[in-house]
């Protein structure tokens, strides 16, 4: 119990002072300052270990590396992350958009896993690591999906149309679907080639899971609708996510996919009892408490993929192989894009952006973040350790460097594009 309250006194701590320092000073994404702060706090560790000015407390060392990183996403916070995502899907928005949403979401997904795996295979035999096809696919897989939380986030409070948003933000909750399919088959085939029929796990996994999801989600929500107390919704929202998640891991279905069903849902059926929530729930609570949890999980999940350095061994093989990753990440995130944009049309394009104005935004938008963890980390014990330690290097690092600096960029880029647009409106109105 003290390592537990010890461990929240410290992530809590370096969420607060990072927050403030970043309100105050540095005016930067939250999400961004809390990155760079903990894997400074990192880096400056190992520093004083390699160099050996004075030492560290062992306790406080492996207090620190022990916050783990896995168990937080796997067995508490992932399945709440994904349901809260969810059900912030406006659905006429949705269904308006529907087919770039869609199209976005499968062939960007589809054509990002496929690029980014072959050109690994190729970079593999050149570092000579042991990496066949199907270890190449279920990288690319474990890659290809974005975080919806953080670039709409910062693309909001830069004034960018909902519509455009809601784009946005549906292809990054759907692409973590087809990525997670795409990773079912493919460790399907890895581990049960030949003893199990691979194509029935795929199923069994995916629409167990969906039937799960929707199932809970329906006999649940009938709840809500029995009684006036926001705090009853919130509870049996909690419930219902939480169980469809277990059931899913008891029956070795994907609980991933069953907590993103339960938001959609959630969100759905809000949607049509709208007038009757702001009578009964005036002051917003349901949706303020989802507020909180996103952004604190993901707060805290930010700080540990800092600190998660201190625990992953790294080669000199590996690190020199890391930074072709991350350009290869860019690279296949852009082929993605460019491919299913090309083929939705320029007038299924939201916001009258140009092709190459729309392929740069989604680009640049394509962070990564709990979800790539979470699967990489499913790996642990399914496959070898050295391909395993190569698969949670790259997806590490890859999760730093689009956190820290395509977050930072992204931005930016908007507003340059949006400034060029102003002035060529300007020029055609003279």
């Amino acid at each position: 119990m003290e390592n537990i309250l010890m461990s929240f006194v410290i992530l809590v701590g370096i969420i607060v002072i990072t927050s403030i320092l970043n309100e105050k000073k540095l005016h930067i994404q939250g999400d961004i300052a809390l990155v760079i702060v903990s894997f400074g706090i990192s880096l400056i560790i190992l520093l004083i270990q390699k160099v050996g000015i004075f030492s560290i407390d062992d306790s406080i060392l492996m207090m620190v590396k022990n916050i783990g990183v896995d168990k937080f996403l796997l067995e508490c916070a992932l399945c709440f992350m994904l349901f809260a995502s969810a059900s912030k899907v406006h659905i006429n928005k949705f269904v308006k958009n529907v087919f770039p949403i869609f199209s976005l979401a499968i062939i960007t997904t589809v054509v990002t896993t496929l690029f980014y795996s072959f050109v690994f295979c190729f970079v593999a035999l050149l570092f000579n690591i042991d990496f066949d096809i199907w270890l190449c696919l279920l990288l690319g897989a474990v890659i290809a999906p974005t975080d919806p939380l953080s670039v709409t986030g910062i693309l909001n409070k830069l004034g960018m149309s909902k519509s455009v948003l809601s784009v946005i933000e549906g292809e990054s909750l759907f692409n973590d679907g087809v990525a997670i399919a795409i990773f079912i088959f493919t460790k399907g085939v890895i581990v049960n080639s030949v003893s199990e029929n691979v194509l029935l796990i795929f199923l069994k996994e995916i629409l167990g899971a969906a039937f799960i999801g929707f199932v809970v989600s329906f006999l649940l929500f009938e709840l809500i609708k029995m009684t006036n107390e926001p705090i009853m919704h919130i509870l049996i929202s909690l419930l219902t996510v939480s169980l469809s998640y277990v059931l899913c891991e008891e029956l070795e279905f994907s609980g991933v996919i069953a907590s993103v069903i339960c938001g959609m849902y959630f969100s759905y059926q809000t949607n049509k009892i709208e007038r009757w929530k702001a009578v009964v729930d005036s002051k917003n609570l349901y949706k303020d408490f989802w507020g909180v949890i996103e952004n604190l999980l993901n707060s805290v999940l930010f700080v540990l993929v800092g600190f998660s350095i201190l625990s992953v061994e790294v080669t000199e093989q590996v690190l020199a192989l890391i930074p072709i990753a991350i350009i290869l990440n860019i690279l296949a995130r852009f082929v993605g894009v460019l491919v299913s944009s090309l083929l939705i049309g320029k007038k299924n394009i939201p916001g009258k952006y140009t092709l190459r104005e729309f392929v740069t935004i989604l680009t640049c938008g394509g962070l990564k973040g709990g979800l790539s963890l979470a699967l990489a980390l499913t790996l642990k014990g399914v496959i070898q350790s050295e391909p395993y330690m190569v698969i949670i290097n790259v997806v590490l690092s890859t999760i730093l460097f689009t956190t820290i600096v395509q977050g930072s960029i992204v931005g930016k880029v908007y507003k340059n594009i949006e400034e060029k647009r102003d002035k060529c409106t300007a020029l055609v109105k003279k």
